[in-house]
């Protein structure tokens, strides 16, 4: 292990060693089956509670495992930062990316949210660009064209009438990527503990008044664990996603969020009883291909 630059170790690689974009690949695989166990309960939990307090029990729950994970009474200078404002419309991308996702499961299907959420990797490619100096190379571009295709066949957008709540799904994308292209930046100067616990922070507090107002009773011990969970995988994914940021450029890990269809499918099957259908089975093979190719395509760059 070696450590970024405000000495939290970083997991299994280091920059400029030829392994160290396929094991961020590795941790961007794991955040993003994270991220669909969070959007699976948050759609779970949506049906019988308010959105907005589940949003501010994911921060609530999130800060308080960060706390205790991380002794932050033993250890205050987790908190530190080099760049505060940066830090802090960070958290605002990142509490707006999870607002519009919790929106929108309320009314749409997954897929409807899939579809326009995994827009994002384009955004970030073509962005990471100027704001980043990371450009991406005709052969990568392919590859999340392809990947994206794979995500329309599944999710088949235009095949009805499109709801009204697709605003949330856009506006949660946008502010994802701008959250991904964020932490990139920020993981140059700031620890990844600092990133996880401040944008947490800030989330929780900034949710706090809406969280509360509309605060209804959890119906039961399950509900209330399942609250309780979604900070753990918000926080856990969101710290794996951090530490891959920090190894590898935006545009080398924008496609693989396309993988998380895979998962997806898996949970919507086990916790929903959805039975994948042909065009589901064949856009998620395309995905996984395109991210197949695209490792392949890292491993040969590396000496």
């Amino acid at each position: 292990m070696t450590a970024d630059p405000k000495g939290s170790p970083l997991m299994g690689g280091r920059a400029g060693d030829p392994q160290t974009p396929l094991v961020a690949i590795g941790l961007t695989l794991l955040a993003y089956l994270c991220f669909s166990c969070l959007d699976a309960t948050a759609k779970y939990l949506v049906e019988s509670l308010p959105s907005l307090q589940v949003v501010w029990m994911r921060f609530t729950s999130h800060v308080v495992l960060a706390l205790i994970v991380f002794q932050v009474w033993r250890r205050p200078r987790l908190f530190h930062t080099d760049r505060p404002l940066l830090q802090i419309v960070r958290a605002f991308c990142l509490l707006g990316s999870t607002i519009g996702n919790f929106m929108a499961v309320r009314y749409l299907q997954l897929a409807e949210t899939m579809s326009i959420m995994f827009a994002a990797p384009f955004l970030v490619t073509a962005i990471a660009g100027p704001m980043l100096g990371e450009w991406a190379g005709p052969r990568r571009w392919a590859a999340i064209v392809v990947g994206f295709i794979g995500v329309l066949i599944v999710a088949k957008p235009g095949s009805g009438e499109m709801h009204w709540a697709v605003i949330y799904s856009v506006a949660a994308m946008i502010s994802y990527a701008f959250y991904a292209l964020l932490t990139r930046m920020l993981s140059a100067t700031d620890s990844a503990s600092s990133m996880l616990l401040i944008s947490a922070v800030v989330a929780m507090f900034a949710m706090a008044p809406a969280g509360l107002s509309v605060w209804t009773a959890p119906p039961s011990l399950v509900h209330w664990l399942l609250l309780i969970c979604t900070g753990v995988f918000g926080g856990v994914g969101h710290w794996l996603f951090i530490k891959a940021s920090a190894l590898a450029p935006a545009p080398v890990l924008a496609p693989f969020s396309y993988a998380q269809i895979v998962s997806m499918v898996g949970l919507g099957y086990l916790v929903f009883g959805d039975v994948p259908t042909s065009s589901t089975i064949a856009g998620a093979s395309i995905v996984v291909c395109s991210g197949l190719y695209l490792l392949y395509r890292e491993r040969v760059r590396r000496p």
